[in-house]
């Protein structure tokens, strides 16, 4: 019980990586808020908690994510705030799209800016999301009117670092192509950035365990794998677009004398060019991919640092044009094998790093 988690929106992927630590390393307990009243929970979670974990000479890490106002939480709880406090960013207010600058609410952003002053390591989902967010709080600060703090960025960058979201991916081998399966465990199998060794490169075992319903998300999250969905984000012409174009084929099974479709083989592939390619907006896009979908993403924001340039388009046309090139050849996306990296996204890649960073650093204090 030496790991306290903390999660004030348990849901979504700050439940998926909160679960996984639990499950994954030792000595944790976890304490949590239903994902629900974002804003709610990012002004008034602090209080909550202070009131609501019981003290215990056990804990010897705090780790949270940047919802909660971790400044409010040392304050009102001493003793948590001696701990080893990791602070962790899965998006961050400065930048988070608004449709107009008026609706940016200055606190959320401010808390954030106060909790990283306040954490000993604080840790990103992605290089973009960490930029994004140090290079932001000099200009975010000129919104005070007089009387401004200064030399932020320069005192909460050395605590920064990344730490790619870890991703359990299950063995779906069996729905793919046998092309794509065998290109699949290809580039699983080579030791990438992330240090997988060949032994590690297939943990499908492993990584099952809470992956089983992935491929049942594709209509959870994404409503239907058969049609276009966009997600607006503020408005945003960059953030209207993403897309995914993936190969499936229409084949049906008789079952009793009925004939149903296979849900899966929204993933198997086909050569029928009559068929038709399916655009999806799968809402997971590292496991989209590993799944055998093509992706085709805005060159901006994070895009350009996880996928190759041949998958990225800057304007709306470039993404039309392409598109078209597809339905004119769909064995393009069909028979085309992905040429970026996924085990680096792994947990089985991942899993050592979110150990070490854990793991307590002997304090006086402590």
């Amino acid at each position: 019980m030496s790991i306290l988690i903390i999660e004030a929106f348990y849901g979504g992927s700050h439940k998926q990586l909160v679960d996984l630590l639990q499950e994954e390393l030792e000595y944790c307990v976890l304490y949590t808020l239903p994902a629900k009243k974002w804003h709610w929970r990012a002004r008034t979670s602090a209080l909550y908690f202070s009131q609501n974990i019981p003290t215990s000479e056990h804990y010897r890490i705090l780790f949270a994510s940047s919802v909660l106002n971790l400044t409010e939480l040392a304050a009102l709880r001493p003793d948590l705030g001696k701990l080893k406090k990791i602070l962790y960013f899965h998006e961050n207010q400065l930048v988070y799209p608004v449709k107009k600058c008026q609706e940016r609410d200055f606190q959320y952003g401010y808390n954030q800016i106060l909790s990283c002053l306040v954490a000993d390591v604080v840790v990103f989902n992605s290089v973009f999301n960490m930029e994004s967010f140090l290079t932001s709080i000099g200009k975010f600060m000129k919104l005070i009117p007089d009387h401004r703090p200064k030399d932020l960025e320069s005192i909460i960058r050395p605590k920064c670092q990344v730490i790619y979201f870890p991703i359990r991916f299950p063995d779906v081998s069996r729905f793919m192509p046998k092309h794509k399966a065998a290109h699949l465990q290809k580039i699983l199998s080579l030791k990438g950035n992330g240090g997988v060794a060949p032994s590690m490169a297939l943990p499908f075992q492993q990584e099952q365990r809470g992956s089983e319903n992935l491929l049942k998300n594709f209509d959870s999250e994404s409503g239907s794998c058969d049609a276009t969905q966009q997600e607006n984000l503020g408005g945003s012409v960059r953030q209207e677009s993403y897309l995914k174009t993936f190969s499936s084929s229409d084949n049906s099974s008789t079952h009793h004398g009925e004939h149903k479709q296979n849900p899966c083989n929204i993933l198997a592939g086909a050569d029928d060019q009559q068929r038709p390619l399916h655009i999806v907006w799968p809402h997971r896009w590292l496991e989209a991919v590993y799944c055998g979908c093509y992706p085709l993403c805005p060159k901006d924001l994070v895009y350009p640092e996880i996928f190759p340039a041949e998958y990225l388009y800057s304007t709306p046309e470039q993404l039309s044009k392409r598109l078209q090139n597809f339905c004119k050849g769909p064995d393009i996306v069909r028979k085309h094998l992905y040429k970026g990296e996924i085990a680096p996204f792994s947990w089985a890649a991942l899993h050592g790093k979110f150990r070490s960073l854990l793991t307590a650093e002997p304090r006086e204090d402590l």
